[in-house]
C-alpha cells in the first residue's frame, strides 16, 4: 500500500496539480464568465451545463497539451491518446455534473440558501460549478494517469 501511495503521489501528481491550476484558470474562468455575463444565467440549470461544457472543452484542450507533454511525457502518436483523453474527460464531466447539479440544487433549495444577493437558483448554479469541478478533478487525475496516458509496462 505504501509503494502504491508513493507512486500515486509522485512528481506526476504535482505536475498534474500545476497544470490543473492553469487549466482551472482557463476553463473555470470561461465557465463563470459565460454563465454570469451572458444570457446563460437566465436559463438556470441548462445554462450551467452549457457554460460548463464550453469551459471544459476549451480547458480540456489546454489540459491535453500540457498533461500529454509536460506531466506524463506521453510520446504516443495518432488518435488513440486523443480518443482516450476525450473519453476520460466526457465520463468525468458526466459523473461530476450528474452529481453536483442536483445535489447543490437540492441543498440550496431545501435551505433557501443564497449568496451575494443572488437568487437561490443562481447561487445553486454557481455552487454546482464549484462542486462539479472538485469531483471532476479527482476523477480526471485517475483517468488520465491510469487510462488516457497510461505508461507502457516494460517487458
Amino acid at each position: 500500500m505504501k509503494s502504491f501511495l508513493a507512486k500515486f503521489f509522485d512528481i506526476k501528481f504535482w505536475k498534474f496539480i500545476l497544470v490543473g491550476i492553469i487549466n482551472t484558470l482557463v476553463g473555470n474562468g470561461l465557465q463563470f464568465l459565460l454563465f454570469n455575463f451572458t444570457p446563460l444565467n437566465t436559463m438556470g440549470d441548462p445554462g450551467v451545463f452549457i457554460a460548463s461544457a464550453v469551459g471544459y472543452v476549451i480547458g480540456s484542450i489546454v489540459s491535453y497539451l500540457l498533461n500529454k507533454h509536460f506531466t506524463f511525457k506521453n510520446t504516443e502518436k495518432g488518435w488513440k491518446p486523443i480518443f482516450r483523453f476525450a473519453l476520460n474527460i466526457a465520463v468525468c464531466w458526466v459523473i461530476a455534473y450528474v452529481i453536483a447539479v442536483p445535489l447543490t440544487s437540492w441543498v440550496c433549495t431545501a435551505n433557501n440558501f443564497s449568496m451575494f444577493s443572488w437568487s437561490v437558483q443562481t447561487t445553486s448554479a454557481n455552487l454546482s460549478m464549484i462542486v462539479g469541478s472538485c469531483l471532476f478533478v479527482a476523477c480526471n487525475y485517475v483517468g488520465q494517469r491510469f487510462f488516457a496516458f497510461k505508461e507502457k509496462e516494460e517487458k
